[in-house]
């Protein structure tokens, strides 16, 4: 199983005092060299975290697929047909949010997501879908023509006993149905080292878990590098 890791709190610690620091460039260094799979990032229209500069640095420098979560706004668009990152993963979003709060709504959303995903498509980038673990929301995504979803893991990290039982089993049928039909399986949103062994077990068919808060959270106490090797042994067989 692959792991794609988030740095976006990386530059929302630069964002705080707005300074050059730290640098996302050098934490995907480091998380490159720490066995990371991929890196994920996240443009936000109010660019809270993340800048445009950080996109097209970060294209040119990694060496691992770049994985860009976006709003399916024509501007945010524009920038991943000029920046062409690998994948592109595409995400409700509201300025008032702490992080993003739901899956996309592939269904209710059809006829708005199609062209962007059709022009993305047709400009080499790996469209993805961050859904609920819906077999509607996945049964969308697949007639839309996109061949990756992540599945929305934070209902399942934010509660516990039964609801969280009830909440595996969601997601593990999401992820039968999305195989099934073809579709590559990616989830993530609030996994961290303490709920994921209990998600590995239930759900099958993963191919890439996309952390990054509980990571840069865990970089504070033992560093970057030893973080992501940390949850890299998590994940292995």
């Amino acid at each position: 199983m692959k792991l794609g890791v988030n740095i976006d709190h990386v530059a929302t610690l630069r964002q705080a005092r707005g300074t050059d620091y730290p640098s996302p460039l050098e934490a995907a260094a480091l998380c490159e060299q720490a066995g990371a799979d991929g890196l994920t990032i996240h443009l936000r229209e109010d660019r809270r975290h993340i800048q445009d500069a950080d996109l097209y640095a970060l294209r040119k420098a990694v060496a691992v697929p770049l994985n860009l979560e976006m709003a399916n706004h024509p501007e945010i668009v524009g920038i991943a047909l000029d920046a062409r990152p690998d994948e592109v993963c595409l995400v409700p979003e509201r300025r008032e949010e702490l992080t993003t709060e739901g899956g996309l709504d592939a269904a209710g959303q059809f006829d708005a997501l199609r062209p962007s995903i059709d022009r993305l498509k047709a400009a080499g980038i790996v469209v993805s879908l961050f859904i609920e673990p819906s077999i509607r929301q996945i049964d969308a995504a697949k007639a839309l023509g996109a061949p990756v979803v992540e599945l929305h893991t934070g209902k399942y990290c934010n509660v516990s006993g039964p609801d969280q039982i009830a909440e595996r089993q969601r997601l593990a049928e999401a992820a039968r149905h999305g195989h099934d039909i073809g579709l590559q399986i990616n989830a993530g949103h609030g996994l961290n080292y303490d709920n994921l062994a209990g998600f590995l077990a239930a759900v099958p068919h993963l191919d890439t878990l996309n952390i990054g808060h509980s990571i840069v959270a865990r970089a504070v106490m033992v560093g970057l590098s030893q973080a992501v090797r940390e949850m890299k042994r998590m994940l292995a067989p």
